[in-house]
Formats: structure tokens, C-alpha cells, sequence
């Protein structure tokens, strides 16, 4: 199966309200196989066409590379303001998990935390795909842009990106963890047989 077909049902299946903030595969891969003049003419205006970079082609143009850089920002946008709102949610978890009182409330509390693990799982997947996303579409400019030994060196920059560092989002999870299992814990203390 072709990935833009996968990445279609992938996101429907598992976080269709995040659909726009997902690459655009499919325009970026119809940009691609438009005959794109700007990106040969990029190649003949770098000092050292074979290290050509994104700095040197006046980041901003039109066709193809306007929309990867378009892309990339809308996606690390997504994902920085996502990680932001993670962060102060947490933090009201926990405050929640301070003055807790009851059973109910504890019960309550966990399902808010494994509610929030899980989404912060959805914005892992999210990194992934749209990583993925961007290494086919660089994949693929390669192959149909390679002119001699001239390319463009995408992959560094992509991965240079906020989207794709997840250190803090599995920093947040491993505290949604911690917390569960206190409050497990608490709600079911650890059986001691006595022999």
C-alpha cells in the first residue's frame, strides 16, 4: 500500500480532528511531479551546488520547497503548542492528585491520567507519521531531482526540528506513569500473605 494512502487512513482512523495539522503528502508529491523550475534553478545559483542547503535557496519561494518549509511549520506549530498544553495539564494533575480525599475521586483522577497518557501517545504517533511523511517526499525528491551529483540536504533540517525530539513528551508520560502507579498504590495496597 502507497504511504499517502496509509497516512490517509491511519490519521481517520486514529486522530481525524488532527487531519489538517498532519503533512500535506499528497501536495507535496503532486508539487514534486510538476516540472518545478525553481528547484533546478536553485541547484545553478548555490556557490557549492552540491552542498546545496534550504539557507541558500531564499527559504520562503514558491512550488515545492515553500511547501515543505510550509509544512514544517505547521507541524511543528501543532506539535510545540500540543507539548505546551501537556505540560500545564499535567501539572493540574498532579494538583488534583495532592487533594485527593476519597475512592471515588481517586478512581477519578486515574482515568483522567490514562486519558491524558493516551493522548500524549496520540502525539507520538503524530511525530512518527509525520516524520515518516517528510523522509518519503525527501526520498522522492531525490530520486527525480538528483541532476548530476547536485541535491539538496533536507534531512538534516527535518530533523532539526521540535517534532522530532519527543524527549520531553516521554518525560511527561513517564510522570503520568509515576503518579498511576502512587495512586494504585494508595487505592490497592500491596497484598502480604501471612504465613
Amino acid at each position: 500500500m502507497k504511504f499517502g494512502k496509509r497516512l490517509r487512513e491511519e490519521v481517520e482512523e486514529t486522530i481525524p480532528e488532527w487531519k489538517s495539522e498532519f503533512i500535506s503528502y499528497k501536495q507535496l508529491k503532486k508539487l514534486l511531479n510538476q516540472n518545478d523550475p525553481d528547484v533546478r534553478e536553485t541547484y545553478v545559483c548555490c556557490k557549492r551546488p552540491r552542498f546545496a542547503t534550504l539557507d541558500c535557496l531564499g527559504v520562503g519561494g514558491k512550488g515545492f520547497i515553500g511547501l515543505f518549509e510550509g509544512e514544517i511549520e505547521k507541524v511543528n506549530a501543532f506539535f510545540v503548542n500540543k507539548e505546551e498544553d501537556y505540560i500545564i495539564r499535567l501539572k493540574e494533575l498532579q494538583e488534583m492528585v495532592a487533594k485527593l480525599d476519597d475512592d471515588e475521586e481517586i478512581l477519578e483522577v486515574q482515568k483522567n491520567i490514562l486519558d491524558f497518557h493516551a493522548e500524549m501517545v496520540l502525539l507520538l504517533h503524530y511525530s512518527v507519521l509525520n516524520l515518516t511523511g517528510f523522509m518519503k517526499i525527501v526520498k522522492k525528491h531525490k530520486k527525480k531531482h538528483m541532476e548530476g551529483r547536485h541535491h539538496i540536504h533536507f534531512m538534516p533540517r527535518v530533523m532539526q526540528q521540535p517534532f522530532f525530539s519527543t524527549d520531553l513528551l516521554y518525560k511527561l508520560m513517564r510522570e503520568c506513569e509515576a503518579m498511576l502507579d502512587r495512586l494504585f498504590l494508595v487505592n490497592n495496597p500491596p497484598y502480604h500473605p501471612e504465613s
